[in-house]
């Protein structure tokens, strides 16, 4: 008995120790990950020759003068303004998220509960598509906005959102490991049409999926400087952020790394918000979404 006593104190002992093990490896990750975070908002509060003698890990009080050199270089530039770049980015990123999503579900939606003959063949499509990388189609693209007259507006940053194969790929996914197809058919006996299933049977159950796939969407299309850099070339007023900073940066004569950096913070700030209104879900999107039956 004595013996049974001892085995058990040793065995809760490494119990313990296992969980004290995990946490600081979950610690450890967790700051290693908000590290370049903080590097970034450091930067942003400090001089820029102070940032050039090396790394800080205490913020200073430059700030509010880095943000105001930030707008006044804006207007020297002839590039768009900090405030108007913010402006931009949001009209461009919201609407082509909420597009992405929402297609993306209601193509995923129709590939897994209707059966028809070339559903196959329209997966394998959506498959072929997800291996074209932007750079292969920004030439199609260009020459489409031109022939619409769509070139130097916003609309070819906002949609082509609605074609996301890797989008769509995840959420139907999602949708065979959790949504439950014969309830479509009891929805279609009681007289629901297919449209209102889908937009008030089929999407309350995809929330989780649907809002992992919106802060992955948002990040990409507010990051996104290749195709605005080129749609948008020659209007300077309809500039996004990452334009912004990236003509900040491109001024090798009066570059100011504090300035640099302010606008860098400035401009993840929407992301970080964004990520803190739908980071509830992510985990159970993820983990939902990559489980099969």
């Amino acid at each position: 008995m004595a013996n049974f006593q001892v085995n058990m104190t040793e065995e809760k002992k490494a119990f313990h120790v296992g969980i004290i093990f995990k946490y600081i490896i979950c610690i450890f990750l967790c700051l290693l990950s908000l590290f370049p975070f903080w590097v970034l908002f450091v930067n942003s509060t400090l001089q820029s020759d102070t940032i050039i003698k090396g790394l800080h890990m205490l913020p200073g009080g430059n700030f509010f003068t880095n943000y105001k050199g930030l707008l006044a270089k804006s207007q020297l530039t002839n590039t768009v303004s900090l405030g108007q770049g913010m402006l931009n980015s949001i009209i461009i990123t919201v609407p082509s998220t909420i597009l992405q999503v929402y297609f993306a579900c209601l193509t995923a939606y129709g590939v897994t509960v209707y059966d028809f003959k070339l559903k196959k063949f329209a997966w394998a499509f959506i498959y072929a598509i997800m291996m074209i990388p932007t750079q292969v189609s920004i030439v199609g693209l260009i020459n489409v906005c031109k022939l619409t007259g769509m070139y130097g507006t916003r609309l070819p940053l906002i949609l082509p959102a609605i074609a996301a194969p890797t989008t769509v790929y995840f959420m139907k996914q999602y949708m065979e490991a959790s949504f439950p197809v014969e309830i479509v058919s009891a929805a279609r006996i009681d007289g629901a049409g297919e449209f209102r299933t889908f937009n008030s049977i089929a999407l309350p159950i995809m929330k989780p999926a649907m809002a992992t796939q919106a802060i992955f969407g948002f990040v990409a299309s507010w990051n996104n400087l290749y195709t605005p850099s080129i749609i948008l070339a020659t209007k300077a007023n309809k500039g996004t952020m990452p334009m912004f900073v990236e003509a900040l940066k491109s001024n090798d004569k009066q570059r100011d790394f504090g300035q640099i950096y302010c606008g860098l913070f400035i401009s993840v700030l929407p992301i970080m918000v964004a990520y803190f209104i739908l980071s509830k879900y992510i985990v159970a999107g993820v983990a939902l979404g990559g489980v099969k039956e």
